[in-house]
């Protein structure tokens, strides 16, 4: 009921477990753990009838509700207790894994469930059971459904749970290998654990790695950072004088470039790659395959052309849309957007994605061009800018705005 991470394969732990194990395989710094495979979800939902779940939300929330209230079966329950005790009962990371994860076709990027900071058999077992429910978000449900409407077949309903150490991350960040050898490598990064990043809620650093070594960056103001305190997460300040101070030099941005060509040489492509710089070690925590690539950078803020009633961010997600501006501070105002709408939002996390099967494009205040959100608009191929100061205030909720998701601009009357 148990696979070493090291012997993981994708047919049996999904793909992100797959390619963590094929990693760790060829010798690279992953974090060490178990992978709770497929088999061991299908016995704890045998007798559920799961077939054709997601025509039918009411039944899919039912089925999410559940997943996550029984428990973990004996088995496996005793099997995680003996997995943890091998490692040396640490604090763990638990991250979903599932069929149609982190795939050539679709990414799922942050539609699953994924927890950090997990101390003891009992609070891993109840992640474990977290990660298995969230099959039937309402986010990864309405993914699935988009990918779908997209021409692409569905995947099959199959969950596994990695188990991994946490790091307590100095500094964390994602970055995108280069499709071809002439092509930058894209790194983002800032302070404290990944989530910052990933989820859009900080804006990072932005790192270019050319052919040649060279390194062009853009330092961004980082407020916030998320650190482990015991079991719990915590978001704090970060202290001023580290707010403005590049999270990486160049040598570290050089040397992160090198460790993603080589990943994307074992895994056979350009590569997502999660990353985590902790204890003075640079270490890989997931790669999946680049599902569509991020705009070119834009001209710096300010640039000639631009007109003074324009806003000017990150191009996250090709293409130009002129909609409705929505302010979206929070689920509170999920019900406001309609077809065609363009979300304005301080940020966005990985439950809003059932706003892109309606936005018309997308604002944000922070996050940047790696994030989950950006990634999933570029496969709805959603404009979108990111990293824009104070949208929600200078942007108007009801007018008409136009969103450049390639130039990084919005532009509205009266801004």
């Amino acid at each position: 009921m148990i696979v070493p991470l090291r012997e993981a394969a994708a047919d049996t732990c999904g793909g992100k477990a797959g390619a963590l194990g094929a990693l760790l395989r060829a010798g690279l710094p992953v974090p060490d753990g178990f992978v709770v495979p497929f088999a061991a979800y299908l016995a704890a939902v045998r007798d559920l009838d799961l077939g054709r779940i997601d025509d039918e939300p009411e039944d899919a929330d039912a089925a999410r509700r559940t997943i996550a209230a029984r428990p973990v079966p004996e088995a496996v329950a005793d099997a995680l207790g003996r997995a943890l005790g091998e490692l040396g009962d640490p604090p763990v990371a638990v991250r979903s894994s599932a069929a149609g994860e982190d795939t050539g076709r679709a990414s799922a990027a942050g539609q699953h469930e994924s927890f950090l900071a997990v101390r003891g058999a009992g609070e891993v077992a109840t992640a474990v059971r977290a990660c298995w429910a969230s099959l039937f978000s309402p986010r990864a449900i309405a993914y699935r459904a988009a990918s779908v409407r997209a021409g692409q077949p569905p995947d099959d309903l199959l969950m596994a749970v990695i188990v991994q150490r946490h790091l307590d991350a100095e500094v964390s960040g994602v970055m995108f290998t280069p499709a071809d050898s002439g092509d930058v490598t894209r790194i983002e990064a800032s302070w404290g654990l990944g989530p910052s990043v990933v989820e859009g809620k900080v804006t990072p650093d932005a790192y270019r790695v050319a052919a040649d070594g060279s390194v062009t960056r853009t330092v961004a103001d980082k407020r916030r950072r998320l650190d482990r305190r015991g079991a719990r997460l915590v978001v704090g300040d970060v202290p001023t004088a580290a707010r403005n101070r590049p999270t990486a030099d160049d040598a570290t941005a050089t040397r992160l470039a090198e460790l993603g060509r080589r990943i994307a040489a074992v895994l056979g492509g350009p590569q997502d790659i999660e990353w985590a710089i902790a204890g003075g070690r640079t270490w890989v925590l997931q790669a999946r395959p680049v599902t569509a690539a991020p705009p070119p950078s834009a001209a710096p803020s300010g640039a000639s052309g631009v007109p003074a009633a324009t806003l000017t961010g990150t191009p996250g997600s090709r293409g130009t849309v002129t909609g409705t501006a929505r302010i979206v501070r929070g689920r509170g105002d999920f019900a406001r957007v309609r077809p065609g709408d363009i979300l304005v939002c301080p940020f966005t996390d990985p439950a809003w994605t059932p706003l892109l099967r309606v936005a018309a494009g997308v604002v944000t205040e922070t996050g940047g061009v790696l994030s989950h959100a950006a990634i999933v608009a570029r496969e709805h191929a959603i404009p979108a800018v990111l990293g824009v100061p104070d949208a929600t205030s200078r942007l108007r909720d009801d007018t008409l705005i136009t969103v450049d998701g390639t130039a990084g601009t919005v532009t509205a009357t009266g801004v």
